[in-house]
């Protein structure tokens, strides 16, 4: 059943007034959303690797930086996009160029294949982050929490829609 320009909230907030039509109001609403949390992310993550003592790196080389460091586990390039969502493996190229010159990360060449891995400036750049994040956010997402899933809940439900993105992503690249 349709929803009338009535029965719509009159406090919605939408992205762009010409994407919220009858059917469509709800994921604009939505989207707008996941347009400002993902700047006020972006913009965090900046300021908590600055405040971490490194200025300079992109989002995506700190997200590349914190990846590769996960679980001390070599990388490959293909392994990191996968696991960011990320489909321009040029973008991260880039990104671990810049890395290793700055010395956070090294690559060694294993056959065909090169592995990244942090050095040990880059361990330490990021043991430096994660005490900024529980001092700077973990401590404040205490107060928000309604139950202890909450958050895991939420991963939950982003994780599901990236796979929705994906999906439309595919069909919108089929027309």
């Amino acid at each position: 059943m349709a929803v009338s320009e009535q029965e719509r909230p009159s406090d919605m907030i939408v992205s762009s007034r010409h994407l919220a039509t009858e059917d469509g109001w709800r994921s604009s609403e939505f989207e707008y959303g996941l347009i400002l949390a993902y700047n006020g992310f972006a913009r965090w993550i900046g300021r908590c690797m600055v405040a971490s003592g490194y200025d300079g790196l992109t989002t995506l080389e700190i997200l590349v930086l914190h990846h590769i460091n996960h679980r001390a586990r070599r990388k490959r390039l293909a392994d990191i996009c996968f696991l960011l969502n990320i489909e321009d493996t040029h973008t991260v190229n880039y990104a671990l160029k810049k890395l290793q010159k700055a010395k956070l990360i090294q690559g060694d060449k294993v056959g065909k294949e090169l592995f990244y891995s942090t050095t040990p400036e880059g361990e330490v750049l990021c043991d430096k982050y994660r005490e900024v994040r529980e001092q700077c956010l973990v401590e404040n997402l205490k107060h928000i929490e309604t139950s202890p899933d909450d958050l895991r809940e939420t991963a939950a439900f982003l994780r599901t829609l990236s796979g929705l993105y994906d999906q439309a992503a595919r069909a919108a690249s089929s027309l």
